[in-house]
């Protein structure tokens, strides 16, 4: 009686945990946006500085257009990136979104800044896909979306400090720096539309 007793105390928590394994595992197969869904409804933003080293990559453009990843961002303007790709339909739109919402804000003055999104699924971010998606967002000629390879995407985003691992992982951030040189601030989170206006505005 005694063992019976102490297996069912050991093997039904055990069964449990099974199960809510199971669940979430069939959560995230049925769903495997799952987890920028949760990031999206997230309203948590940390801001910070960092120092990166840009690696001597060579990626595409959505114009087809080659470009030295280190020697196009050694520029006197603003610089911002961020990292998403075409096919994310939660936290990547919205994080496009937001540049859009920045190239409205700041107008005449969008043609002083450069705007860098890069495809971390450049497998399936081809120039001429990237290209339907800038028109999508209405992307001016200031905002470039870069794809490549996919082993030069995941050097930039450790450059970054932005890889994650599978892309279904990753998660929102946002960098801004005033020209080459300079110190990058990071937004870890969902970065504010009229608060990056401001600072590439304070940046120019």
């Amino acid at each position: 009686m005694r063992l019976s007793v102490t297996l069912r105390r050991v093997f039904l928590p055990a069964v449990g945990l099974l199960l809510a394994a199971t669940s979430y595992a069939d959560s995230k197969a049925a769903d495997p946006h799952a987890h920028h869904r949760a990031t999206a409804k997230s309203s948590a933003t940390q801001r910070s500085t960092a120092q990166y080293e840009i690696p001597a990559l060579q990626m595409v453009a959505q114009d087809g257009s080659t470009v030295s990843v280190d020697d196009w961002f050694a520029t006197d303007r603003p610089v911002i990136v961020n990292f998403i790709f075409t096919t994310c339909t939660a936290i990547c739109p919205m994080m496009t979104s937001i540049f859009q919402q920045v190239q409205m804000r700041l107008g005449d003055d969008a043609g002083k800044i450069l705007m860098v999104s890069v495809s971390i699924d450049p497998e399936e971010d081809t120039p001429e896909v990237l290209g339907e998606y800038a028109e999508r967002f209405r992307a001016g000629p200031q905002w470039t979306f870069l794809t490549g390879s996919l082993v030069d995407s995941i050097a930039l985003q450790r450059a970054f400090n932005a890889y994650r691992g599978d892309k279904m992982n990753h998660a929102p951030v946002t960098l801004i720096r005033a020209g080459n040189e300079s110190e990058w601030i990071r937004f870890d989170g969902f970065s504010n539309a009229k608060e990056l206006a401001a600072q590439a505005r304070e940046l120019m």
